[in-house]
């Protein structure tokens, strides 16, 4: 597994994003549980932010894609509105410990 960052660098409600290995990706912690996804709308394969860390919608409930307003689940990236209901982000193996929030690419 590789670092990402610190736990503190990540906030509860907070989305980032991340370049780890030549690998656009993002992370979101919600409920202080992180989830981390590639950085690819599965309808187009364009990022999915309109500005750096900016993924989420105004509620902050749902991870958006800023070129075509697809809502993806933030627990399991499954899209849920827009133009590729039924896909799904693809999701990336991580873990948190005291040391920092870890990803496997």
């Amino acid at each position: 597994m590789k670092f990402l960052c610190a736990p503190q660098q990540l906030t509860e409600g907070q989305s980032r994003g991340f370049l780890l290995d030549g690998i656009n990706l993002l992370a979101v912690r919600r409920d202080g549980q992180v989830y981390a996804y590639r950085n690819r709308c599965p309808h187009r394969g364009v990022p999915l932010e309109w500005q750096p860390d900016q993924f989420l919608d105004h509620s902050h409930s749902m991870i958006q894609c800023a070129t075509h307003g697809a809502l993806f689940l933030i627990e399991s990236g499954e899209c849920v509105a827009g133009p590729c209901a039924g896909q799904s982000l693809q999701a990336l193996t991580c873990r948190e410990d005291a040391e920092g929030i870890w990803i496997q690419t």
